[in-house]
């Protein structure tokens, strides 16, 4: 997702091994649910990670690559990408 932009989570990906479950179980205590909204705040040098993200227009966190991948989303349509 490119910064600014919104998105709707609509699942969390299946673990494929230990380390994917410990980081699920992670994300859903921080509370990144399905129907939660997330938007890009932030990304690392060149677009890398970290990247900040505003889970439900209030919390923000800063997640590895690795694991925003375990996040799946649809873009909220309409939504304008702010610069």
């Amino acid at each position: 997702m490119p910064r600014g932009a919104r998105a709707c989570i609509e699942h969390l990906a299946r673990p494929e091994d230990q380390a994917d479950r410990e980081v699920l179980l992670r994300l859903i205590e921080l509370g990144f649910l399905p129907g939660e909204t997330v938007r890009v705040v932030a990304k690392g040098r060149a677009g890398r990670e970290p990247i900040a993200v505003r889970l439900g227009g209030q919390s923000t966190f800063a997640l590895r690559a690795r694991e925003a991948a375990l996040v799946r989303v649809l873009p909220i349509a309409g939504d304008e990408v702010q610069a």
